[in-house]
């Protein structure tokens, strides 16, 4: 069999061979490059992610420890005032009752200062009574004993029964002074 004749290419055909492979090797070798460089990226993304995640999760954990602080402060607060609420209900119930006691206490005081001012003007009343019946017998003695001895007909009579008058005035205002 025949052989083949090689035809020698031109430089400049051979230059733009080597050209073409070169430009090649440089497209080929910049993908790499890029591949390279986003591969980098995303690993850079990916680490700054996953450090924006945790940061994120220790927020949340932050946030949450404070709320779970406040809610157990809300708690101690609410069950404070609970408490406060109740000791002011008991000490308002129990000066309730120390004045329901001192108001029995003073109605029954004041009941046995009635019955005792009551008793004692009975007893000023009777003695009062007691005194002007004593003034008249003793008036009426004296106006006796002058009638029989003197024997003036109107003037002494008139003036025997002005005091016994007087007294029995008496005995009206000391019964109005005891509200009888």
């Amino acid at each position: 069999m025949a052989t083949r004749k090689k035809t020698k290419k031109s430089e400049l055909a051979q230059a733009a061979d080597h050209l073409g492979t070169a430009s090649m090797e440089v497209g080929t070798a910049l993908a790499n490059k890029f591949d390279d460089m986003g591969d980098a990226m995303s690993a850079g993304l990916r680490k700054a992610r996953k450090k924006l995640l945790a940061q994120r999760d220790d927020a949340k954990r932050q946030i949450e420890k404070l709320m779970k602080l406040a809610d157990e402060q809300q708690a101690k607060v609410h069950a404070k005032a609970r408490r406060a609420v109740n000791a002011a209900r008991k000490s308002v119930e129990k000066a309730e009752r120390e004045l329901e006691a001192t108001r029995r206490s003073t109605a029954k005081k004041l009941e046995k200062l009635q019955i005792s001012a009551e008793r004692k003007a009975k007893a000023m009343r009777k003695a009062i009574d007691k005194e002007t019946a004593k003034l008249q017998k003793a008036a009426a003695k004296k106006a006796a004993a002058k009638k029989p001895a003197a024997k003036k007909p109107a003037a002494k009579k008139a003036a025997a029964k002005k005091p016994a008058a007087k007294k029995s005035t008496a005995k009206k205002a000391s019964t109005r002074k005891s509200g009888k």
